[in-house]
């Protein structure tokens, strides 16, 4: 079947999720039951695999059957197909400002040091999650991150990262999707100074590989993904530091207004690959909810006290792997 269902950007994330559950060897979907029992068990499976069935779900996976047939959501590779939303376009990379999940401007200066909760926020199109870290030392001081060039180990080509933004030049955002199979989080992850040590338990497992080639790299910390051992340097651009990925995490480019002490997601660069399976960082799957497709949501410095209305991105937590421990 060639047709696809173009879906609403609320069902995007819940599809998203259920497909990846479904292509899972642990959670993979039995077609044979999905065959004896119809939409029961799609609902079941639904619901226990990718979170809580609101009606508006429930609406959307009837639509789902209706739109390709028993037949087509029983074969997994159909199914993948006819979800994919039509892909869009940016001109150019949105200004965005970031906010919390209440909608008010982050203030750099607030945003906690070595955090290990896992902070996210979407950047330039839905579903491109993307960690915001503020970087520091073994005592949780804030520490400047400075420019440097970025090696691509599946090219030997070369980029500029531009370093870190705010008061003490120590936040950082990089891709959360793992440059070597799509990994998400919790299963990619920052590993602060007061974790940063080899061992652990899944998904805080840290080889001893890794964290000899941070210490080599002179990195106190790290981005390390437990599905395969890829490990990142966030210290210097999120340049590889264990395989098997061959790609850097793409960066996010920010934007820190001094007198507002208020931050900005603004650029990517394009010369760095692109976050895992785009064919560039200004394609997508869909635009964020707050996003001017009329203006395009150009350079806007929003002021002191100001909620923004549209043109902004919100970060949330994607919990603590760490258990709150140290």
């Amino acid at each position: 079947m060639n047709d696809k269902i173009i879906i609403k950007r609320s069902d995007f994330i819940f599809a998203k999720r259920l497909l990846w559950k479904m292509r899972n060897g642990n959670t993979k979907f039995d077609e044979r039951e999905f065959m004896a029992k119809g939409r029961d068990y799609l609902f079941n499976y639904a619901e226990k695999n990718a979170g809580p069935l609101d009606p508006g779900r429930r609406a959307f996976l009837k639509g789902l059957l209706i739109g390709i047939g028993v037949l087509a959501v029983a074969s997994a590779v159909p199914l993948v197909s006819s979800l994919n939303p039509a892909l869009v376009s940016l001109k150019k990379f949105p200004w965005m400002i970031i906010v919390d999940s209440d909608g008010k401007p982050i203030e750099a200066s607030k945003f906690p040091v070595n955090d290990p909760t896992i902070m996210l926020f979407q950047y330039p199109l839905l579903g491109d999650i993307t960690f915001l870290i503020n970087m520091g030392d073994e005592n949780n001081k804030p520490v400047e991150i400075k420019p440097t060039t970025v090696v691509i180990p599946e090219n030997g080509h070369t980029y500029t990262f531009p370093g870190g933004v705010g008061p003490y030049k120590s936040i950082v955002a990089y891709s959360a999707i793992c440059q070597h199979l799509g990994c998400t989080p919790p299963e990619i992850h920052f590993y602060p100074p007061q974790y940063f040590k080899p061992g652990g338990v899944v998904p805080n497992f840290l080889p001893s590989v890794a964290y000899n080639a941070a210490v080599s790299a002179n990195a106190k910390s790290v981005i390390h993904c437990d599905c395969h051992g890829s490990t990142y340097d966030p210290w210097h651009g999120a340049a590889v530091l264990t395989g098997p990925t061959v790609r850097p995490l793409p960066y996010v480019e920010l934007y820190w207004d001094s007198n507002t002490d208020y931050l900005y997601a603004v650029s990517m660069n394009l010369h760095a690959p692109p976050i895992m399976d785009h064919p560039s960082d200004l394609v997508g799957a869909a635009y964020l909810d707050s996003y001017d497709e009329t203006t395009g949501c150009p350079k806007l410095i929003v002021q002191k006290n100001q909620t923004p209305t549209n043109c902004y991105t919100k970060v949330q937590s994607d919990g603590n792997t760490f258990g709150g421990s140290s």
